[in-house]
């Protein structure tokens, strides 16, 4: 896991290569199914460009989407595995009703489906990292897809202006303060799949529960249940809460942070405020997610437990056969 952390940014010099590329046409509507990482680098993108005609389907089936735009859409479906049951699902049904498709993998079943079907597919390389660990090489492949020339030459910087080794310190530093806690992250909406992406790496690489949830809405819900009473309080002492502020947020909502801090510090409920900063939204953004991979790396050599497989979720495929 160290490793992967380490040379992440390396990912964005990968140059992916479209099979079947001549069955490629610019679509006006995408659509990415997949679960777990095989989803995050499309998250991301909705991040970067909030504008872009791009859907993200987790489940089984189609999505529930009209017809309008199902038809003229292009499903391509990323497993990171190639094995995923419900990226699986979306695949054959897509095929039935004569939707285009493309695929994202390392291999399997998945791949295994596109060539023998004829249809656009990136093969990624198989770097043996998890798949929580490969957005880099997932939204290159993805933007190839969709056609996003420039796009993809704006990405391809971050191989150059990223610095892992960097936010070592400060992710140590977090973990630190978090053991013994169950993170909450908060950000705001714009930045929600940021938030969802740190909780994601607590559960999968500390083996810890982690939680996220955005402004404003936690604002008109959520806080109330940290209000603490003399009775209630053993059940709030254990969180700590990680804000995720944005300059570029809306100014009530930086305000909101502000004051969510202060109310929650008042409660003595321990609170660390975690600015986004890059060279742009980009860089922003994976500079984030590297320091809540140090984090969540640290935390769980904290605990001892190992960091890189998920032993659960190998379990649960099993038992569900």
């Amino acid at each position: 896991m160290y490793d992967a952390i380490k040379n992440f940014p390396n990912q964005f010099s990968y140059k992916p290569e479209i099979k079947n590329k001549e069955k490629l046409a610019k679509r006006p509507w995408y659509i990415v199914a997949g679960m777990g990482g095989s989803h995050l680098a499309a998250d991301l993108l909705k991040v970067w460009n909030p504008y872009l005609p791009l859907f993200i389907h987790k489940n089984y089936n189609l999505p529930k989407v009209p017809d309008e735009i199902l038809n003229n859409s292009l499903i391509i479906v990323s497993s990171y595995s190639g094995n995923t049951e419900e990226a699986l699902d979306t695949y054959d049904q897509a095929k039935e009703r004569g939707i285009p498709l493309a695929a994202i993998s390392i291999g399997g079943k998945l791949l295994e489906r596109a060539e023998k079907d004829g249809i656009p597919y990136v093969q990624m390389p198989d770097t043996g990292i998890q798949p929580r660990s490969a957005p880099g090489f997932n939204i290159k492949a993805l933007l190839a897809l969709m056609g996003e020339g420039n796009a993809l030459q704006e990405i391809g910087a971050l191989a150059q202006t990223l610095r892992s080794d960097e936010l070592e310190q400060r992710g140590k530093e977090l973990a630190k303060n978090l053991y013994g806690h169950t993170p909450v992250i908060y950000a705001s909406e714009q930045n929600k799949s940021i938030a969802y992406n740190w909780k994601i790496k607590f559960n999968e690489t500390s083996k810890i529960p982690a939680f996220y949830n955005v402004f404003s809405e936690l604002n008109h819900n959520e806080m109330t249940g940290f209000d603490v009473k003399p009775k209630t309080k053993k059940l709030s002492k254990n969180f700590y809460f990680i804000l995720l502020s944005d300059e570029a947020d809306h100014p009530r909502i930086q305000k909101r942070m502000a004051v969510l801090k202060k109310l929650y510090q008042a409660r003595n409920l321990p609170v660390a405020e975690i600015k986004l900063a890059g060279r742009d939204v980009l860089h922003k953004i994976f500079s984030s997610l590297i320091l809540a991979d140090w984090a969540a790396y640290y935390t769980a050599e904290g605990y001892g437990v190992e960091s890189e497989a998920v032993p659960m979720v190998e379990e649960f495929k099993k038992l569900i056969g």
